[in-house]
Order: structure tokens, then C-alpha cells, then sequence
């Protein structure tokens, strides 16, 4: 019974990374072990799944119809498992979660570790960094994103919170190069740039009567991890241009000021995202309402500290 299951995975794989030496990495298996039990697949099925050349592969008409079985079957085991799982009362297992850097960091990461000591019996594991990962392909229970979300009915979401940027300076810069009044008055000031990839290197914000503005600072330093753009603010560096659940606690330790508080970008969503299935895992469950539940402290607006004892001049024009 067991020999009818040889192959399917491997199978499942190859197709889903679109070659041997992917799916060979995904499984940790040579690329020639990956070939032979494909090879055993078709033998025992008596037909070609797929046509392999040097330089791409297409399923087989037969590939294609034995493809689709496999994967409703294997949605029906996960499935059974996860309505198994869903009736224990402590997760357990190992949860994987794909976190954004500077907000995994702070808030996500400490919310999703305190897990582990509620629930002995379950593993985290954590990958923080701002690349986009395929939850479903790339085998991760959540992910947590900051924007707009893709249009897929493969995956469920959650709302966390939402995201405005900031501009916000270190007291002594302003005390040395003045507060900026309006918008006008950024172009005389330091930029330090944020250069993620996929990121706009724009600062768009709206005032109080709600016009656009968009904004162009010749930058001084260009760094591609928020905290790294905070801390170079922190030292007096240049205007940055920051996240609310970043800027504020630097603000309320008087390390930040707000520059032209008046003024913020448009909202950007924050939520937690997870594969869609039958039943949801117990682990999923629990690491959600941890997100959820932790939340609420990290949103919280930047209040404004009394003015710092240094006098700091506006500027209007060019600088003297």
C-alpha cells in the first residue's frame, strides 16, 4: 500500500518549482534522486507525466489530470489533520512565520516567542527579512505584510493595524539647521533615504486642507533597513521618514520629534496572512490572536513630548 504513495510528493514538487533542481532543493535531495522517483512514478502508472527537455517541462495531458487528483488529495489529508489538530487544546508542532524586518523585530517577533512559553510543546520559527515569501509553495504557516494585499483566494487575512509615515528629526539637527515650517522648506534640509527594494523612494504626504504633496530631499545617507534609518535620525544624520509603530516610542523618549506633524502619508494596511484550508491548525489559531492581541500598543499614535528646552529656528528660506 505504501508503494502506490512513492513519488508523489516529489512529483508534486517538480511541477509546483517547475524543475528538478528546485524541487531537488525543497526536498534536500540530489536532483538525480529526484529524477529516479519520477521515473519510478510513470513506471508504475504506465505513462509520461511530463515533457522534460534541457530547458523547460509541460505536463502530459495524463500529467496534468494525475496532477489535479494529487492535489485534492493531499487538500483531504490536510485537511483531516488539521481537524484533528484543531480538537487538542495545545498547539504543537512547528509554526512558521514570515515576518517584515524592522516590524518583525519590535513587535511581531516578541508577540509570536511568548508562545512558547504558554505552549511547551510548540516549535517558532521565525524568517525576518522584507522579501515577499509564497506561503503556500515556500511550506510557512503566516506571514505578516505591510500594504496592499494580492488578489488570491489561496490565502486568509486578517487586519491588524494600519501604517502611516512620518517625518521626524532628531531635536539637535533642528536645533542646528532649523524646523522646517512648510513643505517648501524640506528642500533645504538633509534626506536619509530609505532603499528597499520595491520601496518608493518618494515621500508623499498630504496637509491639513488635504493636497498631495510629493517630496524630493537631496539624501546624505541611504540605508535599506528602517531601524538603520532611525537610528542614523537619532544621530543627527537628517530628516527620515519613519512608521508610526517605529517613530513613536523614539519620540516619547525625546530621541525624535515629529516635523510637521500636520502633514502624514495616506494609511497603509497591516495584516497577517495564512493558507487557506478546511480547518485552521491549532498553531495558525493561536500565533493570529497573539498578533492580534499585541496590536493595539504598537498602533498607538506618537504623542507630542513639551517642547525641547533648545531653541530651534524655523526655516523659511534658504539657510544663513
Amino acid at each position: 500500500m505504501t508503494d502506490r504513495f512513492d513519488g508523489i510528493q516529489t512529483f508534486l514538487e517538480v511541477v509546483e518549482s517547475g524543475s528538478l533542481t528546485l524541487a531537488a532543493e525543497r526536498l534536500n535531495l540530489t536532483r538525480s534522486a529526484v529524477g529516479k522517483a519520477l521515473a519510478r512514478l510513470e513506471a508504475r502508472l504506465g505513462v509520461r507525466l511530463l515533457q522534460r527537455t534541457t530547458r523547460s517541462q509541460t505536463l502530459t495531458e495524463e500529467g496534468q489530470a494525475y496532477y489535479e487528483h494529487c492535489l485534492r488529495a493531499q487538500a483531504e489529508l490536510e485537511a483531516a489533520e488539521s481537524g484533528l489538530e484543531s480538537g487538542r487544546r495545545e498547539p504543537r508542532g512547528r509554526l512558521r512565520a514570515s515576518l517584515p524586518l524592522a516590524f518583525g523585530h519590535h513587535h511581531a517577533a516578541p508577540a509570536l516567542l511568548g508562545l512558547i512559553e504558554r505552549y511547551p510543546q510548540l516549535q517558532v520559527d521565525i524568517a525576518i527579512s522584507d522579501r515577499v515569501v509564497d506561503l503556500v509553495q515556500e511550506g510557512y504557516d503566516l506571514a505578516v505584510r505591510i500594504g496592499e494585499l494580492p488578489d488570491t483566494d489561496r490565502l486568509v487575512a486578517r487586519r491588524l493595524g494600519e501604517q502611516t509615515m512620518r517625518l521626524a528629526a532628531a531635536p539637535a539637527y533642528l536645533a542646528r539647521f532649523g524646523r522646517p515650517a512648510d513643505v517648501a522648506a524640506l528642500a533645504q534640509h538633509r534626506g536619509i533615504d530609505y532603499c528597499a527594494p520595491g520601496q518608493s523612494q518618494r515621500w508623499e504626504l498630504r496637509d491639513p486642507q488635504g493636497r498631495a504633496h510629493t517630496v524630493h530631499l537631496p539624501w546624505h545617507a541611504r540605508l535599506n533597513d528602517l531601524q538603520a534609518v532611525a537610528d542614523a535620525a537619532i544621530a543627527g544624520a537628517g530628516l527620515a521618514w519613519l512608521p508610526n509603530w517605529l517613530l513613536a516610542r523614539y519620540v516619547q523618549s525625546g530621541q525624535l520629534e515629529p516635523v510637521l506633524a500636520d502633514h502624514r502619508a495616506a494609511a497603509m494596511p497591516i495584516h497577517v496572512l495564512w493558507p487557506r484550508s478546511r480547518h485552521m491548525p491549532a498553531k495558525t489559531r493561536c500565533a493570529v490572536d497573539a498578533l492580534v492581541a499585541a496590536m493595539p500598543a504598537c498602533m498607538e499614535e506618537c504623542r507630542t513630548r513639551p517642547v525641547s528646552t533648545v531653541r530651534t529656528r524655523k526655516t523659511q528660506g534658504s539657510r544663513s
